[in-house]
């Protein structure tokens, strides 16, 4: 963390989590340690709220001078794989962060199953033959405790007995699991007597074909916590009613007191963020793929062109609460639009063309004109646009029966408006198809009016974007709005793909000025009037494909 840095975060008030870790390093806790650490199951690429968690995590230890491990949650090897593992440590680094170390909880299996053990021994767990409907309708409801069964008597040597059977494979998948002990009539329904291991024959992305029994995430979670001696666990609220089962655990088997905090996690308007939701979008080809650039997902976002810059700054903004709320996705894009704006090059691409016939100006000839890269950014130079008696403007710069001058201020018959970095042109005539489609407009340019040069008084308010069809660029544009129409997904009857937005993606060939054939995939550009856009990955040298990050203004809502 810079001096500059450091300061600002000195100015920012606390949020309640900051607050613990000040005070617990005032109590000389955990020998002034700070260690955190993000723990994504790979079952799937990491979306926008789990780019809130990272930055919790590792601002707190950047802040706090301390360290964040990234532990892969790979407990459940029916559903998880390499290419997630891989793409998650791609996305932490492209946000902009480095983790100390990289651990698996597969590393502790071993140290997991003894720790299983040791709870068998003292009498804390025990195997149980119930099916999941049987334990489930044992358990008893939220006013009544549950009830015990005969397999909860077990002695511990059959117990220890069992449980190695379970491990060398000597049961089917559901006829056996190991349960803890705690209390059927706990007013938390997690602690009555809940699972702890059950049996899987799957073949694990790490471990192989070498177990057979899995930890279930309750027990490894806060086991793993405390094998790393991790000192603030930081969770989303829905595991407030694990952490006595996590403290229990810690308890009982006498090792590093790791703790529990829980914050908001991120809700969002027009998306959904369940991993089971994205991978149905994936899997029934509502989207490309996890990495469509209207998924929510961290990839999906930088392939659209947002930066990590834009990405920090939202989870900056939203903060750190103990209540949830919606946030709404233009903030998001208020954000990106806010970088963009300092860093992205100026350039013009025409995405709905009308061709425009400079009647006076010479056949044959080609003039270069020179244009700010970015007007907000003095060090990024200017760049030569070719000029010539045919361009491309947008059919909505003209209208056949504009309305009055004060109100119109783009070019119609006999209206005047300059081409940006050019000249000022006047409209004297069009060309229509035989369906009354307007095809060309036959204008006059004004000689001595270019940009930077001009001597010939005239004033027009209306300035538009071109560019020259003789060195114009074929290029598909693709407009990505909003995935969902309902505002609050989690509020929306019916099935979820059904509120789908069918304008969320709309394709256009457009024609762009001769500098971007030399774009690099994910370079972000300001297409003039039009929006910011990215060159995207499906692009070629043959075919270039811009994707449309987000308008130059909001068209949802205005942020507050």
């Amino acid at each position: 963390m810079t001096i500059e840095d450091k300061k600002e975060a000195a100015e920012k008030p606390l949020n309640f989590i900051e607050k613990i870790v000040e005070e617990d390093l005032r109590a000389g806790k955990n020998g002034g340690r700070v260690l955190t650490r993000f723990p994504p199951e790979p079952n799937g690429y990491l979306h926008i709220g789990h780019a809130k968690s990272i930055c919790l995590n590792f601002g707190l230890a950047n802040r706090y001078g301390g360290q964040t491990n990234l532990r892969f949650d790979d407990t459940n090897p029916v559903t998880e794989d390499t290419e997630y593992v891989e793409s998650i440590k791609a996305d932490v680094r492209w946000l902009g962060f480095e983790w100390a170390n990289e651990f698996y909880a597969s590393d502790y299996f071993d140290t997991l199953y003894n720790l299983a053990i040791d709870l068998i021994k003292k009498g804390l767990a025990y195997v149980d033959d119930s099916t999941a409907a049987q334990i489930a309708e044992q358990k008893g409801t939220p006013t009544e405790p549950g009830t015990g069964n005969e397999y909860r008597n077990r002695s511990i040597e059959e117990n220890l007995a069992l449980f190695e059977g379970m491990r060398n494979g000597q049961f089917a998948e559901g006829t056996k699991v190991l349960r803890a002990k705690i209390d059927l009539a706990a007013p938390n329904m997690l602690l009555r007597d809940p699972l702890l291991y059950r049996i899987k024959f799957a073949h694990h992305h790490r471990t192989g074909n070498k177990w057979c029994v899995y930890p279930m995430y309750d027990f490894a979670h806060g086991q793993s916590d405390s094998i790393e001696k991790i000192t603030h666990s930081i969770c989303t609220l829905e595991f407030v009613p694990h952490r006595d089962l996590y403290d229990w655990c810690i308890e009982k088997l006498g090792i590093f007191p790791s703790k529990q905090y829980e914050f908001a996690r991120l809700n969002m308007t027009h998306t959904v963020m369940s991993k089971r939701k994205l991978l149905q979008l994936v899997n029934e080809g509502f989207v490309s793929g996890w990495d469509d650039p209207r998924m929510p997902t961290i990839s999906g976002l930088r392939r659209r062109g947002f930066t990590p810059e834009s990405i920090r700054e939202f989870c900056d903004r939203i903060g750190i609460a103990r209540h949830e709320n919606l946030i709404s996705f233009s903030l998001l894009e208020f954000c990106v639009r806010e970088h963009l704006n300092k860093k992205a090059r100026r350039v013009m691409a025409v995405l709905d063309p009308i061709k425009v016939i400079i009647t006076n100006y010479p056949e044959n000839q080609t003039e270069l004109l020179s244009t700010e890269n970015n007007p907000e950014d003095p060090e990024a130079g200017v760049r030569q646009v070719p000029f010539s008696r045919e361009l491309y403007i947008e059919r909505e710069d003209f209208m056949e029966n504009p309305p009055p001058p004060k109100k119109w201020f783009r070019l119609g018959p006999g209206l005047m408006a300059r081409l940006k970095s050019a000249y000022i042109i006047q409209c004297h005539d069009f060309v229509k198809d035989q369906n009354g489609h307007i095809t060309e407009l036959h204008c006059t340019y004004v000689a001595n009016s270019k940009s930077g040069q001009d001597e010939s008084g005239i004033v027009v308010k209306g300035t538009l974007h071109w560019v020259s069809v003789q060195h114009a660029h074929a290029a598909e544009v693709r407009l990505y709005d909003r995935l969902f129409k309902a505002e609050d997904m989690s509020q929306a009857e019916g099935n979820f793909q059904d509120h789908i937005n069918p304008e969320s993606l709309q394709r256009t060939t457009a024609f762009v000025e001769p500098c971007l054939a030399e774009a690099q995939i994910g370079q972000n550009y300001q297409f003039v009037r039009k929006g910011y856009f990215c060159l995207d990955t499906d692009s070629t040298p043959q075919k270039l494909v811009f994707n449309r990050t987000v308008t130059l203004k909001d068209s949802w809502a205005k942020v507050k």
